[in-house]
């Protein structure tokens, strides 16, 4: 590769950004990781690097353009430069020869004025650093009170949803934030002058939303986007395809076939099918359940030969990540459980294995926060996982291509909550 090319200079910095990320190698990742990475990113740099301009740097999305100068800056900038000008110069320069024995020895005097002088520099950086300590850790602490934090959704139910965010502040902060969901790309700087704020929500979910002042979170509200039934979309950006209930379901299943995804198809593309259905389940808690449900995915065009799927229990304050794969595959899952996580690279996930061009059944029972997952009625995983327990508010899938979902509920305490 020639070193002088921008392709060549980039493949380092991203090199040098995954050893700072310090999550693995970006073979890897997933959606949340570079969800993580643009968090980071925008807290290094105040600059937002969108999931998919990440996913397309990393060649996870096929793109044809090259990045902008705006995001090489971004990115040298959250690698230790101070622009990508920098970064080219200075990423690669070897370090500064010593000195030969040829060259004449300083007199012994002037080697001790020397030692002085570097003596009396430090003890001055010393001594600023630890007022610039003292400062921060002086920084003005705010009394809840002095804030008004509140939410109002446009409609009851169903996405796209529209949230107005009304707040007062009664002191004037440095800065003020909105935090809308846990994605940093809705963490919005709004003015402590002002009082409304308003976003659209594409997908359903419980979001624990925050007001912070100076990075101290002086309000908590719940926004809580049901999903009406179920839900089946196609996810794209910056908005997702929704069809019709009509379209995707009947007779008790709930499916997006080839046909519905052909007007979408583009080449070389993986198209991510979701499942969504929120609702209030009372007082449905994720320590004592029974989950079940049957799951299909026999797209495969070639791209999708590990029919890599996820279920995801989603809880007012937590979630529950269930992989599934082609046997073949188990060797790439991650598995998430209210604090409890798992990486096939160092547990074995095998039990996640199965043939998803047939119906899966999925199973799990949860007793005093004691869960085990059966896939086909074969136990598959055992766990106790360490988080608060919190309540279940819905049932959430991931799917690459058609996909088919049937026979779900959930159970506790003689009640039978059918997803329908």
């Amino acid at each position: 590769m020639d070193n002088n090319s921008e392709q060549y200079y980039l493949s380092r910095a991203l090199e040098r950004i995954e050893t700072l990320f310090n999550r693995g190698a970006s073979d890897n990742w997933t959606t949340y990781d570079f969800e993580k990475l643009s968090e980071a990113i925008f807290d290094r740099t105040q600059v937002r690097l969108s999931v998919t301009t990440l996913k397309r740097i990393w060649g996870k999305l096929k793109y044809d353009s090259a990045p902008t100068l705006t995001t090489l800056n971004t990115l040298a900038q959250f690698a230790g430069f101070v622009d990508w000008r920098d970064f080219k110069q200075n990423e690669d320069r070897p370090a500064e020869a010593p000195e030969t024995s040829t060259v004449t020895p300083r007199p012994q005097r002037k080697q001790k004025h020397l030692v002085i002088t570097l003596a009396g520099a430090l003890i001055l950086i010393a001594g600023v650093f630890f007022l610039f300590l003292s400062a921060r850790h002086k920084q003005t602490q705010y009394d809840p009170s002095q804030f008004e934090f509140s939410t109002n959704k446009m409609i009851g139910e169903g996405v796209p949803n529209s949230v107005i965010f009304h707040y007062t502040a009664k002191v004037k902060p440095d800065s003020l934030f909105i935090v809308q969901t846990w994605d940093i790309r809705r963490k919005i700087l709004v003015s402590a002058d002002k009082h409304e704020h308003s976003a659209i929500y594409y997908y359903p979910g419980f979001f624990r939303t925050k007001l912070i002042a100076d990075d101290q979170v002086m309000k908590r509200h719940d926004v809580w986007i049901t999903s009406n039934g179920w839900l089946c979309l196609l996810e794209e950006e910056p908005i997702p395809v929704y069809f019709k209930k009509e379209l995707c379901q009947k007779n008790g299943i709930v499916e997006v076939n080839d046909t519905l995804l052909a007007p979408y198809r583009r080449s070389a593309t993986v198209q991510r099918v979701r499942f969504f259905n929120q609702r209030d389940l009372g007082d449905l808690m994720n320590d004592n359940f029974t989950f079940e449900t049957k799951v299909k995915n026999d797209f495969d065009d070639g791209t999708n030969a590990c029919h890599y799927a996820q279920v995801l229990i989603q809880c007012k304050d937590d979630i529950i990540i269930i992989p599934l794969a082609a046997r073949s595959c188990v060797g790439n899952l991650n598995f998430y459980f209210c604090g409890a996580g798992a990486e096939s690279k160092f547990t074995d996930l095998s039990g996640f294995g199965c043939d998803l061009t047939q119906w899966t059944s999925l199973r799990v029972v949860t007793m005093n926060k004691m869960a085990t997952i059966y896939v086909n009625n074969k136990r598959a995983y055992t766990l106790t996982f360490p988080n608060t327990p919190t309540g279940i508010v819905g049932v959430q899938y991931r799917f690459n291509g058609a996909a088919a979902v049937k026979e779900t509920r959930f159970m506790a305490k003689g009640k039978v909550w059918e997803m329908d």
